[in-house]
């Protein structure tokens, strides 16, 4: 159900990409203008969902992970992306930051994950866990409505730089219409169903549980520097709460991923003692 009404959504942003337009093109001459209007948000969304991946991985400054550079890394997610049922990622690299992880793309045939290099010194199963909760995401098609939504909230945050000494008054206005975009269109429902599905994927939801503790901390450690558009995109949320960035947060509090985690295996802290 999940994956269908992100299909949708992303079928309505473009109808009303195309309508907005067509009826701009409507306002300024009519009924041609308004089809060349309407033709090019066409365009616009098809562009976004071609290229939007490839552009945020420029954005964060990622770079593709050859097979041959970490075979081992590439084959876990291989097996990981059979038991999701996707179609196996491109892997990329972010080469400094606390771990994370993100998912981008066109759906599961063809789809992208990033990763810090921090993300690799977890633990086994905690890795396992995080890449399973991206290619949750990939298979719940929450990459198909959320990629194009995050490279245009960012773009509408970078516009605001052509503004020279409007520059901030320009951001007081792109800012909230930007982030007002990744509200009503990303639910934060979607990390619960995320992690719930990598449970499913890992066989338990422990490794994951223990990772969402683990990045939470580190983030608080780690300076990490992204546009606060993205925000969406990784496991847990690395940026400050507070001014622009704080506006942008649509993860649920980690403690609640974790307890709802956790209350998939009732049991668990018997099995600790037994242990």
């Amino acid at each position: 159900m999940a994956a269908a009404w992100n299909v949708i959504k992303a079928w309505l942003v473009t109808v009303a990409v195309a309508g907005l337009l067509g009826l701009l093109g409507y306002v300024i001459g009519e009924v041609r203008l308004a089809s060349i209007f309407a033709f090019a948000g066409l365009l616009l969304c098809l562009s976004l969902y071609w290229a939007a991946d490839r552009a945020i991985m420029g954005m964060l400054g990622a770079r593709e992970l050859p097979e041959g550079e970490n075979a081992d890394l590439h084959a876990v997610v291989a097996g990981l992306a059979a038991r999701a049922q996707v179609v196996k990622p491109r892997l990329y690299v972010i080469e400094r930051g606390p771990p994370l992880s993100l998912a981008a793309g066109r759906g599961v045939w063809s789809s992208t994950i990033a990763f810090t290099m921090g993300l690799l010194a977890l633990p086994p199963a905690e890795v396992e866990g995080v890449l399973a909760h991206e290619l949750a995401h990939i298979r719940n098609r929450d990459i198909v409505i959320q990629t194009p939504v995050v490279l245009f909230a960012a773009a509408l945050l970078e516009l605001s730089r052509i503004g020279g000494f409007l520059e901030r008054a320009l951001l007081y206005v792109l800012g909230p219409l930007a982030a007002a975009c990744e509200h009503v269109l990303l639910s934060p429902k979607r990390e619960f169903l995320a992690d719930r599905r990598a449970a499913e994927i890992c066989e338990s939801p422990h490794g994951l549980a223990d990772a969402l503790i683990r990045l939470e901390q580190a983030v608080e450690l780690v300076e990490f520097q992204a546009s606060p558009a993205c925000e969406p995109l990784f496991t847990v949320n690395p940026l400050d709460e507070e001014g622009l960035p704080g506006m942008f947060v649509t993860h649920p509090a980690v403690a609640e991923r974790v307890d709802r985690l956790r209350a998939l295996d009732p049991g668990w802290r018997e099995k600790i003692r037994a242990a």
